[in-house]
C-alpha cells in the first residue's frame, strides 16, 4: 500500500513527521506538503502563479516534496505531476489544532483529504485538538489503525473522514464516537490596530457561539474525551430545496 501524506501546517511541522514515522510501519509513504504554513486556506488552488516543488531533506535524509502552493495543490501535484503511480490512500495531518464545526470549511488539512476523495482515493484528515500540545503520537497511532480499516469501511463515493483527536493522555481517551459536523458559528471580532508606520491593520479574533446540546456533534465528542470521526462530502447541494425551488421559480 502506498499512502500520500499532506498537511496545511507545512512540511516542517512535527505532526507530519510523527504521522510519517507511524504510517511507514504499515505502508510505503510519499509526502507532498506546503513549503510554508497554509492554515485556513480551505480548498484554494493556485492558478495565476507557477507552482514549484522541491525535494525536502530532514536530518540529511529525503523526507518529501515541499510545494509552493496550498494543500489542495499538493495533492493535485502528487496525482498529476510528481509521481507515475497513484497512491492507494491520502492522509492529511496531523494538524495542530481542531478542525471541527464550521472550521471544517476553512481547513486546508481537511481540503487536502477532500481533494484526494474527489479523485476517487480513500482519504481522511486527522487533527490534534490543541494549538500548544505536541503529543501527536496517539493521533498518529489512531491514523495508522484507521488506514488499515479504510478499505473495509466501504465509504460511499465522495465521502472522506474528518478525524479529531482530543489532546489528553492516550489512556484517558474514552473511545471513538461517530459524529456530525457542528454548526455553531463564531462571533467575529476584528481588532483595529496601527503599525509603527501609522498604517491601520486588522487582526481577526472571535468566540464560538453556544452549540447544540448533542453528544454526537464533533466538538462535544472531543470535549467529552472521545476521538471524533465525521464522514464528510464535497457535494454542497441542498437537495431538499431543489424541488421547492423548482416549484416556486416557474415564472422566472
Amino acid at each position: 500500500m502506498k499512502i500520500l501524506l499532506c498537511n496545511d501546517d507545512g512540511i516542517h511541522a512535527p505532526g507530519l513527521a510523527i504521522l510519517a514515522a507511524e504510517i511507514k510501519k504499515i505502508a510505503e509513504v510519499v509526502i507532498v506538503a506546503p513549503a510554508r504554513e497554509q492554515s485556513a486556506m480551505g480548498h484554494a488552488i493556485t492558478m495565476s502563479d507557477p507552482l514549484r516543488a522541491e525535494e525536502y531533506y530532514k536530518n540529511g535524509d529525503f523526507f518529501g516534496w515541499a510545494a509552493s502552493g496550498t494543500p489542495a495543490d499538493c495533492v493535485k501535484l502528487a496525482l498529476f505531476a510528481l509521481f507515475d503511480d497513484r497512491p492507494d490512500m491520502v492522509i492529511s495531518g496531523i494538524n495542530q489544532g481542531s478542525n471541527t464545526g464550521i472550521n471544517t470549511l476553512y481547513s486546508g488539512t481537511v481540503s487536502a483529504a477532500t481533494e484526494g476523495r474527489i479523485n476517487d482515493i480513500p482519504s481522511f484528515a486527522v487533527s490534534l485538538t490543541s494549538y500548544t500540545s505536541k503529543e501527536f503520537a496517539p493521533a498518529a497511532r489512531f491514523a495508522s489503525k484507521l488506514a488499515l480499516q479504510m478499505e473495509s469501511l466501504e465509504l460511499p463515493k465522495g465521502v472522506s473522514l474528518n478525524v479529531n483527536v482530543p489532546a489528553i493522555p492516550e489512556d484517558e481517551i474514552k473511545g471513538v464516537r461517530i459524529t456530525r459536523q457542528g454548526l455553531a458559528v463564531y462571533e467575529e471580532i476584528y481588532h483595529r490596530r496601527t503599525d509603527p508606520k501609522g498604517s491601520v491593520y486588522f487582526w481577526l479574533d472571535g468566540e464560538r457561539r453556544q452549540e447544540e446540546n448533542d453528544p454526537h456533534i464533533d466538538e462535544r465528542a472531543v470535549r467529552a474525551g472521545y476521538i471524533s470521526v465525521t464522514p464528510i462530502h464535497y457535494d454542497l447541494t441542498h437537495y431538499q430545496t431543489v424541488q421547492t425551488l423548482s416549484e416556486k421559480m416557474v415564472n422566472l
